[in-house]
């Protein structure tokens, strides 16, 4: 997978995000409703079209909006993307060699291709939301223990 080149919005695609977003967010969608209907015609006039787009692609499109509208540039990664362990480091804003450790311990799988080690976006990702869930049990056990002997927090 090769690196994204990320872009900072501009100031006049901030305040376009913006406008969008606010138009696009009031729309009221139903709670069973699959997708939503979109017409678009494009600046300047010519023909438009209509498609109806998967409300989950419509959400994403709206966290899109969302990160630009604060001026965020924004990244989409396939789920069953294979990261190479600087890209999968990055992610979880660790060292190589840290990482390294995580796999070789067997806390993160991975598949060799030729020497290279190559890690499953999937993967990485349920390892983050389990280490976070671990970090946030602990925390509330702190917390707790902290309280019983009043600590005050």
């Amino acid at each position: 997978m090769a690196e994204p080149t990320l872009k900072v919005p501009s100031a006049q695609a901030v305040q376009q995000a913006q406008a969008a977003l606010r138009a696009l967010a009031a729309l009221p969608l139903r709670k069973r409703a699959r997708g939503i209907r979109i017409r678009a015609r494009p600046e300047g006039g010519g023909d438009g079209v209509s498609v109806t787009v998967p409300r989950e692609a419509f959400e994403l499109f709206l966290e899109v909006l969302r990160q630009t509208a604060n001026g965020n540039a924004v990244t989409i990664v396939p789920v069953h993307a294979e990261l190479t362990t600087q890209q999968a480091a990055d992610h979880l804003t660790v060292s190589r060699p840290f990482l390294i450790g995580l796999l070789e311990s067997g806390k993160l799988p991975f598949r060799l291709v030729g020497s290279h080690r190559r890690v499953r976006f999937a993967d990485l990702m349920a390892y983050k939301d389990a280490d976070d869930k671990r970090r946030r049990d602990a925390l509330d056990a702190l917390t707790e223990e902290g309280q019983k002997l009043g600590f005050g927090y």
